[in-house]
């Protein structure tokens, strides 16, 4: 990425950018709360952050004043490419959240862990031999990217294209609006064969419920479907192999974590929803579309919001002790998965990968640590891209 020019203060001039953000953003996120709970930049053509849960929560639950047509923060504004329901507002939000509901439903997602499980173990035989590992690329990236093919009943080799779409995307496209263009263009062509076939001759897999769903005896429009799975593919890759990858560095990172985890399984199911909220990767965001208040900051129309559930779940009014990492918390109603009516259709997929992989790692390799320099991803989702770890 080119260099920026550099933050003076983070309430008035902030940049979610900047190298000091991408390696460690809480201290940020404290001082925000501390001195301006609503910070503001004239960056990116204007945009609001709230640091504090109570902030996100209400512009999360505002949709009169907040629209879901923008939820990436850019340099410059892409023309509008629509991945429903994630982009859509009220009143067309809640029948495109309900086609996709029923391919998630607990029930749905228990039937994929018996190949998740196996995945894992296929991922780890590569390097179990080898004492040393990318914990990101070998095997946090791997899981859900094979994972989403499977579910689409597409090649698990094709995990490169996704990657690559991914990257332009959420990344390279935040400051070049064209290479997000092209990566939209490129997955509306690649999925729309796979929906034209599967529209003829459907099968047990997503893109085969999409393709010939009803709603109200109509089958959705086409672009409906490439959108959602646009979504899926996008959504559904990078927030859940980040959260993979956030869960090994901290297990490399706290050994004492790691060895009671090893020791006392039965916690992994708490553990998992602390690194949630701990690690939430997403950070989404809104485009202010009517002037409106909320704790003493006006919101201006035309300009942004980043709507991060990340600083939420650091919140010290929210969570006691929001900065340590307690495997076992009790009372912990982190907003990982957002709030309001745009929470992640897929957190149910989410929970179960990052428990599977967790818990196979664990199984496997039970002692692991960090093997030299982690890096960060840039841009509105967070976890390491690379995650060195060497073990026995």
């Amino acid at each position: 990425m080119a260099e920026r020019p550099p933050v003076k203060d983070w309430t008035t001039d902030f940049d979610h950018l900047d190298a000091r953000w991408v390696a460690d953003p809480f201290p940020i996120w404290d001082e925000m709360r501390s001195r301006c709970p609503i910070a503001h930049t004239d960056r990116f053509m204007g945009v609001y952050f709230p640091a504090r849960y109570e902030d996100v929560r209400a512009v999360a639950y505002d949709t009169e004043h907040f629209s879901s047509r923008r939820v990436i923060v850019r340099e410059t504004p892409p023309p509008r490419i629509p991945a429903p329901p994630i982009t859509s507002d009220p009143p067309e939000h809640r029948p495109a959240r309900m086609v996709l509901l029923p391919p998630f439903t607990p029930d749905a997602i228990a039937k994929l862990e018996p190949r998740a499980g196996a995945l894992c173990n296929e991922l780890i035989d590569a390097f179990a031999g080898r004492g040393a590992c990318d914990g990101a690329v070998e095997y946090a990236q791997e899981i859900p990217t094979r994972l989403i093919a499977h579910m689409m009943d597409l090649p698990e080799s094709d995990g490169e294209l996704y990657r690559q779409w991914i990257k332009m995307v959420l990344q390279d496209g935040i400051t070049d609006v064209n290479v997000a263009v092209q990566a939209s263009g490129e997955m509306q062509h690649y999925f729309m064969g796979h929906v034209h076939e599967r529209q003829g001759k459907p099968g047990d897999d997503l893109i085969s419920y999409l393709a010939n769903v009803e709603v109200k005896g109509e089958k959705l429009p086409i672009e409906a479907v490439i959108g959602s799975l646009r979504l899926l593919l996008i959504a559904g890759i990078d927030t859940t192999w980040s959260g993979i990858g956030s869960c090994l560095w901290h297990l490399a990172a706290h050994p004492e974590d790691r060895r009671r985890l090893v020791a006392e399984p039965h916690l992994l199911p708490t553990a998992i929803e602390e690194f949630l909220r701990a690690y939430a990767p997403v950070t989404m965001a809104r485009e202010v579309v009517k002037e409106t208040e909320i704790n003493g900051c006006t919101f201006k129309p035309g300009q942004m919001v980043m709507l991060s559930f990340p600083a939420a779940c650091r919140d010290p009014e929210m969570f006691p002790d929001a900065d340590k990492v307690v495997i076992d918390r009790k009372q912990n109603r982190h907003a990982a998965f957002g709030l309001g009516i745009h929470r992640c259709i897929g957190s149910n997929l989410a929970r179960m990968e990052l428990t599977v992989a967790v818990r196979e790692f664990l199984r496997r390799i039970p002692d692991f640590s960090l093997d030299g320099q982690v890096t960060w991803s840039e841009g509105t989702v967070r976890g390491p891209r690379k995650l060195p770890l060497r073990f026995q």
